[in-house]
Parts: structure tokens; C-alpha cells; sequence
């Protein structure tokens, strides 16, 4: 008798025969078959039409255990199976398969599962698929025991290699239900990623037909995908996570020019203790009631979120802050701008934040009453900033720096604690001139853009470039006169470029380098990094930066004329207009500077506190507690004054610190995460996704965003990390992103392209106070741009173009 159809739904057709009636009962791919039953020879007449019907071969020719593919045992690989047998040659091959369920190791698997069947097994005949590519696929992943993972294997060609064991192939691990791609192993084996999805989508299609997560053996030929075997998976499985509404946006666009790259656990943590202290302070600036703000704590507290070591803004929590603010429903656009975040809020999000919010008269109110009050903090702003640096400064006087290193672990914890009440908790005035910084600028550039159109924007950098008293262009300054008085200095230059600390401190710039780390010691790369090496401890980027300085030839800064003059021509016969741009173009100027002046601050708040928990390291180190003193680095902040007050929660801190080592340097070895991430679900379940390639482009001009005027053309320098590479007198400056750590560089640049960043960021400030074009918010310029070629950078227009 021979099985063929939904007459194979039966248990005499076995496990395998029965799963694949089904299957194609159910719609399924599945290459024709039939199935002889248990202990049955088929009748050679019946066999030759059954093998007709299949058509001309090869075929398959497969074991169908009774109790085979059952929900508690599979038999992989515990019966024979015969490949490419030709029709001539499966009567033979029947016999074969179906003697092999006498065999000693079946017996001891069946017995050991407590199986009592011992009848041999049905066999299953099935054409021959001549795949490209084959493998096995699962629901769910047998290993981990995750419901929430498919597991996809495959190789080229034929899979029973794959399946037993004598090929490794290649492997993706995807999240559920989002079906992203968490793992990959091997090349890929030529599957494009529309392929490996149709394998989980059918593995997932299976395991909605049979009611269980599937094991499924799976075949590409001739571009058809097709279902081969599916059967329960029978190692154990952990239950089902609970259905999550949790939906998060994540987006590093604006927050990456502060915390590029990895950062350590330390800084994190500093990070988000600073930035929950200083919202909670400023939207009570504004009026939000205490008790609100109390009852947000948690808001504010997670602002920040750390996603394969890399630093993000949690945007709900962003948004949910500003929520608290008036006109927050009528100003949302406003708010993403003033973030500088890469693209608006989701509306799902948006609807959870925006449910409840007061209607538009009181709004107008409340928008009233926080006007007034920024209005009072604006005027009393040159009143709370001389206050705030006569703060700061007797704060940071009250311990000299070379003092902190004698301190105990004790009274390391009381300065750290005195810091963060007399300056984290007290952050007034930088706050405040941020807010109004990007409103005056906003406002500004808007008025001039719309009356004078691409005149006024271009008055607006004229008026804004070589301010004289920005801090953040001194050092840049500082090196260039180091520079020149290098210049013809044969030894000091050999010194220089040899790195040679001892010669350079005795040379005729030893009180200008002093007198430099002095000032700006801190203010090295990455510099709100706690774990960046500062210029005391290294000072070999100021050398190198020195020497490029010396070998540069930007002569003196060309005659601008009077920049306000051209403010004045472009809104010529609009009087009124010019008042009002004046007043508006003077309050931004005045913001512009005291931001980045303000910033400068926050640079030496961060240096003492880099100190402070640097001497707590070393003094852990010296306890055996942990194994080096940067070590300190790789711990939180509750965890080293935990140890240090009493309210830890382990003493291994080196344990902890060798587990983040080793998160650090697997986070280290992957490409930079896409700028914005989604979540369904809590963050501990979250994927993260590389970047996507970007595929090259033949395109020879592309357009940023303008931020420093002048135009220049000269050799492309790309850099990704300042401290070792350098680039030559007036070559093209081209970065992902800088902080002010870079102004070494900034003092030989020629001109200046940006990934990141926005008309406020750091390199368009520095980059108009010293007259260098700028263009931020080039997207890819990194890729695009080649080391090497030569470009042409338009700082007012935005355009780069190659030669």
C-alpha cells in the first residue's frame, strides 16, 4: 500500500510522513511525496506509478518513525536516509531505510526516552530538489531555550551535510517579533538578507500551523523556497516572555559630539546623575510645581541610556520632561530642533506624551507665566553667572589639585560629595543661557533669513566670526603663537616631533606649554570622558599640535571691515527690520559666547571630579580591590562611593570591572549603531542593529549645513581620532564629529566638514571665531569623502564639492 496525499495524514504514515500530509494540506511548499507504511513492501506496479506521479527523479528516500518528530522525542538522525536514489533504485532503498529501525542504537534511544514502539519505520519517498542553498531553521532557539529568538543555519548546495554535523555553513540569530538580526556566523553563504528573512517567516508560518515551535529542514531551488521536514523542537524551552507594550525611541544625533564613541561606566553614570540634577533645577526655573517634579523623578533620571557603550538621549523621557513646560503642544517642532535630534518624535510616542495635556487657553497661560520668569532669569543672568564662576571658583580652590592625590578614600568621598552640591546641583546659569542661546540664535537666524534671505544669514556669521573673547579660540591661539616661535627653532621643532617631554620644558616654549596645561589641561579629547587621558598626564597631542602650528603659514587674519555694516546693507530701507535684527543679532551674539564660555566651566568641573574618582582608583588599586587604578573607570558611581560610604552591594569590584571590560571590548569590535534606535518591549530585550553600509557615491558635490563663511580649497585630511593622526598647514579638516579637544587641529585646518553637529555645536563656534569655513551636518562625509582627494568647502552655501 502506498500513502500519497491526505491519505498520508495518518499515524501509520509516521511522524515525518504525517507532518508533511499537513504541511501541504496547509498550503505549504512541499516537493511532492508519498509514504509506505511501516513493515509494508510496496507492490512493484504501485511503486512505478507512485514514482510516475513524483516525476522522473532523483528522489529521497527518508525514514517516518511511528513515534518519529513527536513533541518529546525528534529520532534525528537515528534512522538512515538516502539521497539522489534513482527510480530504479528505490524499491532497494525502501527495504534499506526500513531495516534500519532494527538497529542496537535505536533501541537504546527508545529505551532511554521510555519509548515502547520497536515497529520499523514507514518511509517517505519525495523528489529530489536541486538546491542552492538548504539548511535547517528554528522557531525558537533550542540552545538558549529563548521563545523569543529563531535560529536560521545554511550552506550551499545539499543540506544533510548541515544537518549532520560535517559543515559548519553559516548562522543568523533574529529577535521576535521584530526580526532583526542580533548574531551572524560565517559568510552568508551567498543568501541575500530577503532570503534568510523568507526562511524565518516560513519556520514562523510552521509554527503557527502545527501549534508548537518547529524544527524545520528547508530548500531554495530555482529561486522557490520550499518546506522539506518541519517537527517539534524537544529540547526544553524557557517560557514565554509576557506580551510588553514598552516602546522606546533612542538617538545619539545631537549627544555624540559630547560622549563620541565608547564610554565608560563611570562617565555614564556621572553623566546621568549631572544631566537629572541640572532639568530637574531648570524646570522648576520655569514654574513646574516641586511635587510634579518629584513625581517625574524617574523622567529625569533616565535621560540618558547606554546602548553597546555608546552614549543616547531616551527621547521619551526628553520629551516627557519638556512636556512638563508650557506650550509644549503648540512648540514641538521647536523642541526637536532645539535638541538637534535627526527627525521628529513617532506618533506613538508622541500620543502617550501628548495624552492629557492642558487645553490651548490655559497653555497660553501657563506659556504667560514661564515667559515672565525667563524673562526675570534672562535679566539676572550676568548677575547668576558672575555668581556661578565666583561658585566654581571657590570650589575648585577650596582642594588644590596637586592636594587630591594625597587625600583618603574618606575624604576623596566628602570632596566628590561637595562638588556635586556646591556645582552639579547649583547649575544655574549655564542652563539658562543654553535655553536662551537657542532661542536668540533661532530667532535670529529666522528673522535675517526670511528679510535679506542668503544676505543675512551670511551678515549673521560675518557678525559672529572673531568675537575676541570666546575662551574655547584661545587655545588654538596659544598654539599658533607656540607655533611661531618655533618656527626657526631647528632643535625645539626635532624635540617636538620626537615627543621629547624633557627637552620641550626646557626650551623657549616651556612657559607657554606650562602655562597652556595649566589653563586647559582638561580640556583635551573627549574631554567630559572621565576615562580621557588629559595633557598633564600626555602631553604629546600639544607637542604634535605645536609642530603642525610651526609649520604653518596662515599669516595674518584678512580685513573684514565693520560686519555690522554689512548687517545694515542687506536690510537697507527696511529701518525698523534693522532695529529689531541689531537687538536680535546682539542677544545672540552675547548667548553664542557665553555658552561656549559657560562650557569651558563645565570642562573644569568635569577635570575635578577626574581626579577625584582617579585618586579613589588608585587608592582601590593600593587596596588589592581592584587591578589597576584606571580600573576605577569601569565602575558606576553608586558602586565606587558605595564602597567607599557603605551602601555597596559587592565587594568584587574587580570582578565588576573584568565584566565590563569585556563588555567594553566586545561593544569596541562592532560598527557605531545607527544614530536612532526603536524598541519594542523593555530596553533589556532590545536589539541593537549596526549601522547599514552605505553603498559609495559617485556624487561630486553634496550640501551641509553652512556654518562658518569662506571657501577654500586644499587636500582632505579624514581624521577619526585626534590624538593620533594630524593633519598638515591648511589642509581640509574632515571628522565624523569634534569636541574641544580638537582645537589642536582646528589651529592648522584650512577649512572645516562635520558629520554631526548643528549651528551652535562646538567646531561651527570655534570655526567662525578663528575665520575658518565650516560646514556641519554633512552626512557621511567620512565615507564619501576620500583622505587625500582635494576639495572645495563653501562655509556659507554648506557645499563641498570634489575636485
Amino acid at each position: 500500500m502506498i500513502l500519497t496525499g491526505a491519505q498520508a495524514d495518518t499515524a501509520e504514515a509516521g511522524g515525518k510522513g504525517r507532518a508533511l500530509a499537513r504541511a501541504s494540506a496547509a498550503g505549504f511548499a512541499v516537493p511532492p511525496f508519498f509514504v509506505v507504511p511501516s513493515a509494508e513492501a510496496p507492490d512493484a506496479e504501485a511503486l512505478t506509478a507512485a514514482l510516475a506521479d513524483l516525476g522522473p527523479g532523483p528522489f529521497a528516500v527518508r525514514s517516518s518513525g511511528l513515534a518519529e518528530d513527536g513533541a518529546e522525542a525528534s529520532h534525528a538522525g537515528q534512522f538512515e536516509s538516502l539521497l539522489n536514489v534513482p527510480a530504479e533504485g528505490v524499491a532497494a532503498a525502501i527495504a534499506q531505510v526500513s531495516a534500519s529501525g532494527a538497529g542496537e542504537g535505536l533501541a537504546a534511544y527508545r529505551s532511554e526516552r521510555g519509548i515502547a514502539d520497536s515497529a520499523p519505520p514507514a518511509v517517505v519517498v519525495q523528489s529530489m530538489i536541486p538546491a542552492s542553498h538548504a539548511g535547517v531553521a528554528f522557531s525558537a532557539d533550542p540552545v538558549a531555550g529563548r521563545r523569543d529568538r529563531v535560529v536560521v543555519s545554511a550552506t550551499q548546495g545539499l543540506g544533510d551535510r548541515l544537518v549532520a554535523g560535517e559543515v559548519d555553513g553559516s548562522g543568523w540569530w533574529l529577535t521576535r517579533p521584530a526580526l532583526e538580526v542580533v548574531a551572524t556566523t560565517g559568510d552568508g553563504e551567498g543568501l541575500t538578507p530577503e532570503q534568510v528573512r523568507d526562511i524565518v517567516e516560513l519556520c514562523l508560518a510552521a509554527e503557527a500551523a502545527f501549534g508548537g515551535p518547529q524544527d524545520i529542514e528547508w530548500a531554495f531551488a530555482d529561486g522557490a523556497l520550499y518546506l522539506l521536514q518541519s517537527r517539534p523542537i524537544t529540547s526544553p524551552l524557557r517560557p514565554a516572555p509576557l506580551t510588553d507594550p514598552g516602546f522606546m525611541v533612542f538617538d545619539n544625533s545631537n549627544i555624540v559630539e559630547s560622549y563620541p564613541g565608547i564610554v565608560a561606566p563611570l562617565t555614564f553614570s556621572f553623566a546621568s546623575y549631572a544631566y537629572a540634577r541640572v532639568y530637574m533645577a531648570f524646570v522648576g526655573l520655569l514654574g513646574v510645581p516641586p511635587e510634579r517634579i518629584r513625581a517625574e523623578r524617574v523622567v529625569f533620571e533616565n535621560m540618558l541610556s547606554r546602548i553597546e557603550g555608546r552614549v543616547y538621549y531616551n527621547l521619551g523621557n526628553w520629551h516627557r520632561a519638556l512636556a512638563m513646560l508650557p506650550g509644549y503642544s503648540l512648540n514641538r517642532g521647536f523642541m526637536d530642533g532645539m535638541m538637534g535630534t535627526s527627525a521628529p518624535l513617532p506618533e506613538r510616542l508622541l500620543a502617550q506624551i501628548e495624552h492629557g495635556q492642558p487645553q490651548r487657553l490655559k497653555e497660553y497661560a501657563r506659556m504667560a507665566r514661564s515667559a515672565w520668569r525667563l524673562w526675570r532669569a534672562s535679566r539676572a543672568l550676568p548677575a547668576t553667572s558672575a555668581q556661578f564662576r565666583k561658585r566654581l571658583d571657590r570650589a575648585l580652590k577650596a582642594t588644590a589639585p596637586e592636594r587630591v592625590a594625597t587625600l583618603s578614600l574618606t575624604e576623596l568621598a566628602a570632596e566628590y560629595r561637595r562638588i556635586e552640591a556646591d556645582l552639579l546641583d547649583r547649575w544655574d546659569a549655564p542652563i539658562v543661557n543654553d535655553f536662551l542661546c537657542m532661542i536668540a540664535f533661532g530667532a535670529a537666524r529666522k528673522a535675517l533669513e526670511g528679510w535679506a534671505g542668503a544676505e543675512g544669514t551670511a551678515a549673521l556669521n560675518d557678525v559672529l566670526i572673531g568675537q575676541g573673547d570666546i575662551i574655547s579660540a584661545r587655545p588654538a591661539q596659544l598654539i599658533r603663537a607656540m607655533g611661531e616661535t618655533a618656527r626657526e627653532d631647528t632643535a625645539l621643532l626635532a624635540a617636538l616631533d620626537a615627543q621629547n617631554r624633557a627637552s620641550v620644558e626646557v626650551s623657549a616654549i616651556s612657559d607657554g606649554v606650562a602655562g597652556y596645561i595649566a589653563e586647559f589641561g582638561d580640556r583635551c579629547t573627549e574631554e567630559l570622558k572621565l576615562e580621557s587621558v588629559t595633557l598633564d598626564e600626555d602631553p604629546t597631542p600639544l607637542f604634535a599640535a605645536i609642530a603642525a602650528a610651526a609649520r604653518s603659514r596662515h599669516g595674518p587674519a584678512p580685513e573684514r571691515g565693520d560686519p555690522w555694516a554689512r548687517l545694515d546693507v542687506a536690510l537697507k530701507g527696511k529701518p525698523v527690520k534693522r532695529i529689531i535684527a541689531r537687538w536680535l543679532v546682539r542677544w545672540a551674539k552675547d548667548r553664542v559666547r557665553d555658552r561656549e564660555n559657560l562650557r569651558y566651566e563645565r570642562t573644569r568641573i568635569f577635570g575635578r571630579a577626574r581626579r577625584v574618582l582617579l585618586a579613589m582608583g588608585t587608592q582601590f588599586h593600593a587596596m588589592g580591590l581592584i587591578a589597576a587604578s584606571r580600573d576605577v573607570f569601569l565602575l558606576t558611581l553608586p558602586e565606587v562611593l558605595g564602597a567607599i560610604e557603605g551602601f555597596g552591594v559587592t565587594a568584587d569590584l574587580a570582578g565588576l570591572a573584568e565584566v565590563r571590560r569585556r563588555e567594553m571590548e566586545r561593544a569596541t569590535a562592532l560598527p557605531d549603531p545607527p544614530e536612532r534606535i526603536i524598541t519594542e518591549g523593555p530596553a533589556c530585550a532590545a536589539a541593537t542593529l549596526a549601522a547599514p553600509a552605505q553603498a559609495a557615491s559617485d556624487e561630486r558635490t553634496r550640501s551641509g549645513t553652512g556654518a562658518s563663511a569662506g571657501t577654500v580649497t586644499a587636500v582632505a585630511r579624514v581624521i577619526a581620532d585626534p590624538r593620533g593622526q594630524s593633519i598638515a598647514a591648511g589642509e581640509i579638516l574632515v571628522a565624523r564629529h569634534t569636541d574641544p579637544g580638537w582645537i589642536a587641529l582646528f589651529a592648522s585646518a584650512g577649512a572645516i566638514v562635520v558629520e554631526r553637529g548643528s549651528l551652535l555645536s562646538h567646531s561651527a563656534i570655534v570655526a567662525r571665531e578663528l575665520g575658518i569655513p565650516c560646514v556641519v551636518g554633512l552626512s557621511d562625509a567620512t565615507r564619501w569623502i576620500t583622505d587625500g582627494e582635494v576639495l572645495t568647502v563653501d562655509g556659507a552655501s554648506g557645499r563641498v564639492s570634489k575636485a
